[in-house]
């Protein structure tokens, strides 16, 4: 399934940004914003742990950090974890094998015969890389997911009062 336009603004950005006739904004629950920072999920370690500290006050002062939002924070900084892990394994394999780098390894076939392959660890952190970047982009934390949260905070010029009766 491909996608079906852009992404809807929550209620409060659309509010911020003004409605019209055509486009009311819509009645939506609202999560409750906490008052602090929540801590960590106690699965979060290690790196995951690290940006969570790093990133959870930016996007609770931007309002994408709310009561129901802890679960997604703590899937993109896990992905996070899976990414930096893999790129710092890929280091270690580049400085070992200078000749590929460690962007190729050698393993056996079924029948025990020694075939050089693609490292693993690439795709490992291509994957978390591509998970880490959605995540990111719903919580503002992306050039584009910035843009389309200030697109939301953008102040429209007042309408005229006769806007929408006529046609364009």
């Amino acid at each position: 399934m491909g996608n079906k336009g852009p992404k809807t603004l929550p209620g409060h950005l659309k509010l911020l940004r003004g409605s019209s006739v055509h486009h009311p904004v819509p009645r939506e629950m609202q999560p409750t914003v906490p008052a602090t920072i929540p801590e960590p999920p106690l699965y979060l370690v290690g790196y995951a742990f690290d940006e969570w500290r790093r990133i959870s006050a930016e996007c609770a002062r931007l309002r994408v950090l709310t009561s129901v939002d802890t679960q997604a924070l703590a899937a993109y900084c896990q992905a996070y974890a899976v990414w930096r892990d893999a790129v710092e394994l890929l280091n270690k394999a580049r400085d070992a094998d200078p000749e590929t780098r460690g962007l190729l390894v050698e393993v056996l076939d079924t029948n025990g015969k020694p075939k050089t392959i693609k490292n693993p660890l690439v795709l490992i952190a291509r994957d978390a890389a591509d998970k880490m970047v959605k995540y990111a982009a719903e919580f503002g934390l992306t050039p584009s997911g910035r843009a389309r949260l200030a697109a939301g905070l953008s102040v429209e010029k007042p309408r005229g009062k006769f806007e929408g009766y006529f046609a364009s």
